[in-house]
């Protein structure tokens, strides 16, 4: 006859333990609820709106962090900093706004009567024409550069960057193959230009409000920055400086609208499992090795 009592203990402890385990489940799903998991990354969240189409960005919250920093932009700005205070400040200028004094003799130049020098296709993007110029591209790759590097990394963002570089010069060569080219334009439009196609190609995804504001900044800063690169080109050579070459605006922008589109969708998938990738580099690799047949055998250069 004591057995009932017992088991009838037994089964109301069973039923506490129960409720009391439904009690604290209950608990910790609204305190989730209550508590976005989100909260503690504000930064990340406004640049994933910024910088991805809609369906990406949860991917991108989960595992964002800030290691790497974004060095790459960080450091190339810098460098660059570093060149044009040495040439506005160690070399005697008249005034700021153009440079003439020392960088049209500088090692770091494109200058097409030293095309054998290889580097000068790369390093030209050290050397920058006045304050006007640096401060643009230094604005516009730091405002676009550091959260593409934040949501890509650096590696992604270093090959679109040079990529624009190295087109500029060859398109350079090729186009306006007498004249001096100095500047990193070429590869602050290949980040635009691959920011530009994700927002063009993910409009409805990006929020269309922020999507027109977007690409109507982009828009502003290519004609503000390509009317400074035409006066360069053609009003500043009549005061007697050589003229400096903007044919690396355009091809950094292509090259960015082509390997830089494919490298910025890719966000969330491997970059070379994609053959859109492969279809970019092909054509790039075409039309680089076409630059250097021209400059070896027919560039007026010569």
């Amino acid at each position: 006859m004591a057995a009932a009592p017992d088991l009838q203990m037994e089964d109301v402890n069973v039923r506490r333990d129960v409720e009391e385990k439904l009690e604290e489940e209950k608990k910790m799903t609204e305190d989730g609820e209550d508590k976005d998991p989100f909260k503690d990354k504000k930064v990340h969240r406004i640049v994933s709106k910024w910088m991805l189409p809609e369906n990406a960005r949860r991917t991108y919250m989960e595992r964002a962090n800030c290691l790497p920093p974004p060095v790459f932009i960080i450091s190339v700005s810098l460098a660059e900093l570093a060149v044009f205070i040495y040439y506005a400040v160690w070399k005697p200028q008249k005034q700021w706004i153009t440079l003439d004094t020392g960088i049209l003799e500088s090692p770091f130049t494109y200058n097409p009567q030293k095309r054998e020098e290889a580097w000068r296709f790369i390093s030209y993007m050290l050397v920058h024409a006045g304050v006007q110029h640096i401060l643009g591209n230094l604005i516009m790759q730091l405002v676009l550069g550091i959260p593409l590097e934040m949501v890509h990394k650096g590696l992604r963002v270093g090959l679109v960057y040079l990529a624009g570089v190295i087109a500029g010069s060859l398109a350079s060569s090729i186009f306006d193959p007498l004249k001096y080219l100095v500047g990193a334009s070429g590869g602050v439009y290949a980040l635009m230009g691959g920011y530009f196609m994700n927002v063009l190609v993910n409009f409805r995804e990006m929020i269309p409000a922020f999507g027109i504001v977007r690409l109507l900044i982009i828009i502003l800063i290519i004609t503000s920055d390509m009317g400074f690169a035409l006066y360069r080109r053609f009003v500043v050579p009549a005061n007697g400086s050589s003229p400096v070459s903007f044919a690396a605006h355009i091809a950094g922008g292509f090259a960015g609208m082509s390997i830089g589109y494919t490298v910025f969708s890719c966000f969330d998938k491997t970059l070379l499992k994609d053959p859109r990738f492969w279809i970019a580099i092909a054509a790039y690799l075409a039309c680089a090795v076409f630059a250097v047949f021209f400059n070896i055998f027919l560039s007026p250069a010569n």
